[in-house]
């Protein structure tokens, strides 16, 4: 799932370098955070956060398939 994140938010940022996801493990949930730079923030999340939502669907789909439960942050 990292990888899916990584992937996805290097195609949509213009300094995919300064793209990091560091990933919390609970006992049920797993939390990605998310840092882009400032500039590529607007990107990420896009207009009423309609790319956000649409990153987090994708995600959540992946996780269901794997019987897991995953949260995006994004954080600038």
């Amino acid at each position: 799932m990292r990888d899916l994140i990584m992937c996805i938010a290097q195609s949509l940022v213009d300094e995919p370098e300064k793209v990091e996801i560091n990933e919390i493990t609970g006992d049920k949930t797993t939390v990605f955070e998310l840092h882009v730079s400032k500039e590529d923030l607007g990107k990420v999340i896009g207009k009423q956060g309609k790319t956000a939502r649409a990153i987090r669907v994708i995600l959540n789909a992946t996780a269901t398939k794997l019987k897991k439960r995953a949260v995006l942050e994004i954080i600038e």
